[in-house]
């Protein structure tokens, strides 16, 4: 939690997010993730000044136990002085005991932010998905709690001015904005209508350009001029027999991989779930991804 304190932009963490998404495609499937396509209204976890401190706790975490579909699970939350927004006791369950900063008996709406990704964490211990290390695995509670429909809560837990600032999870606001994104272009769902927090709404426009570029990428029909040509240039190199082109220049997601006794294949990311995909180099192509199912349009 950063409080009063500067706060991380940009995408450092974009590779392990990426990874993530395709981490709940692969954990979920396809038909779970569809489950989930509304996410938690604002009405839901609203928390007022006048609203008891634990009872309106216990409500906000049962609603978030609700939205992430564990009728089992039951959390007891309390607060105490730390210096990470909150912490969970990931045992066996039912019951599980939820700790919060004091910082939020004063700053009450934004609870469900937190809750949002301390629920997750019992979401995933469930599941049986980690990623390794404290770092990565804090990683893909955000993404996942964003993706599934709760991380709006958390970017809009972000505020910087001159004088302070605040700001909830491990994700920095631009990558928020860019899980948000991705899951705006598979559900339909506008979340910036829920903001309340100014600077929400520029770091969700900054993920959305991101994540509109990501399937703006050759080999993608939706892919710009520059990008075409010089996708068209690595293809000539690699069926002049290096196969290799495109591989190691870390500016472009595709690769070619030498098709043995059949035509040359590439190699790139799908823009929806990020597993990457192979498709023979000849021409146009409809691809389906076999994890999100997304349909996607090649020019190979």
């Amino acid at each position: 939690m950063a409080n009063d304190g500067p706060v991380e932009h940009g995408y450092p963490h974009l590779e392990t997010v990426r990874a993530a998404i395709t981490a709940l495609y692969r954990r979920l499937s396809y038909d779970t993730i569809r489950m989930f396509p509304t996410s938690v209204a604002p009405a839901d976890v609203a928390f007022c000044d006048t609203d008891d401190l634990h009872l309106g706790a216990q409500r906000v975490a049962r609603e978030l136990v609700r939205h992430y579909r564990l009728p089992e699970a039951r959390l007891i939350v309390g607060f105490r002085e730390m210096q990470h927004a909150a912490n969970i006791e990931l045992a066996a369950g039912p019951e599980y005991f939820v700790e919060l900063n004091d910082r939020f008996r004063t700053h009450r709406r934004d609870i469900g932010a937190a809750l949002a990704h301390e629920v997750m964490h019992v979401y995933l211990h469930r599941l049986g998905l980690s990623f390794p290390g404290t770092r990565d695995n804090e990683i893909l509670t955000d993404t996942a709690a964003t993706y599934l429909g709760a991380g709006w809560l958390l970017l809009d837990a972000f505020r910087e001015d001159g004088a302070s600032s605040q700001k909830l999870g491990y994700l920095t606001p631009e990558e928020f904005g860019y899980v948000l994104a991705k899951r705006s272009l598979v559900f339909g769902e506008d979340p910036s209508v829920w903001f309340t927090s100014p600077q929400a709404y520029t770091a969700y426009g900054r993920g959305m350009a991101l994540a509109r570029r990501d399937g703006q990428q050759p080999p993608l029909t939706a892919a710009g001029w520059a990008g075409r040509r010089r996708y068209a240039r690595d293809r000539r190199r690699a069926q002049d027999h290096h196969p290799a082109a495109g591989a190691d220049s870390g500016d472009v997601p595709y690769s070619f991989v030498p098709g043995g006794d059949g035509p040359l294949r590439v190699s790139f990311p799908c823009p929806t779930c990020h597993q990457r995909i192979r498709v023979p180099v000849r021409g146009r192509v409809r691809a389906r991804c076999g994890l999100c199912r997304a349909v996607l349009e090649c020019d190979t």
